[in-house]
């Protein structure tokens, strides 16, 4: 494949992209958008970018493309225009995971404030203890309690483990070939225990609604 080739394929497969993300911001409810819009969905060796909707890394990405363009025309090194291509690449893949996930990031927002709303109960809980009916707080929430604890444990995990893969991947870019699979292999590795942490957090999230649910229903 030539130069004007790989320049065509990769403006087609960013026109692709571009509708489905389209697509997938349309979809993102005004309530959802609110939720994840501190959220940082990607290390920012990739893209910078915050919130639900990916439309700015769509930009950001034929900015990438274009600047290939101009290290094309410059003739400049091989190894440039590979590192170039790879970063692009590396995007294009960050894009599609991203439209994935999009339900896991929102769940973590929403356990995050999930877990302040569990600390102002515990506080409201402490606050009414003397009124004679602790011992009836204290039955309701003994779990509940130990639910979001283990579930604010994994939170600091996932967050742990995202910034060992940012750190990981941005090394990967500046190391010799050798060190390169021992750091993709690395990589790897992080992403699957961000994969269980992540189940793990799910499982946690399903618990809380579960043991919630029926005092929910008492309680209306």
């Amino acid at each position: 494949m030539n130069t004007t080739q790989l320049l065509e394929m990769l403006k087609r497969q960013l026109k692709a992209l571009e509708q489905e993300v389209l697509q997938h911001d349309s979809r993102l409810p005004a309530a959802q958008r609110k939720i994840m819009q501190d959220t940082e969905r990607f290390n920012q060796a990739l893209f910078i970018q915050h919130g639900a909707q990916l439309a700015p890394c769509v930009e950001q990405l034929a900015k990438s493309i274009a600047q290939l363009e101009k290290q094309l025309k410059l003739r400049l090194a091989p190894h440039v225009v590979e590192l170039s291509c790879e970063r692009i690449q590396d995007r294009f893949t960050a894009v599609k995971r991203a439209m994935l996930t999009t339900g896991i990031n929102l769940k973590a927002a929403e356990q995050h404030k999930a877990s302040n709303r569990a600390r102002f109960a515990k506080r409201q809980q402490s606050a009414h203890a003397d009124s004679g009916f602790g011992w009836i707080a204290n039955n309701v929430m003994q779990n509940s309690h130990q639910l979001y604890e283990e579930l604010n444990k994994h939170l600091n995990w996932e967050k742990k483990i995202a910034q060992k893969i940012e750190l990981l991947e941005a090394n990967i870019e500046n190391c010799h070939s050798v060190d390169k699979i021992k750091l993709q292999n690395d990589i790897l590795l992080m992403h699957r225990r961000l994969g269980k942490c992540r189940q793990a957090i799910s499982y946690i999230e399903d618990r809380i609604q579960t043991f919630e649910r029926p005092h929910q229903r008492n309680n209306r």
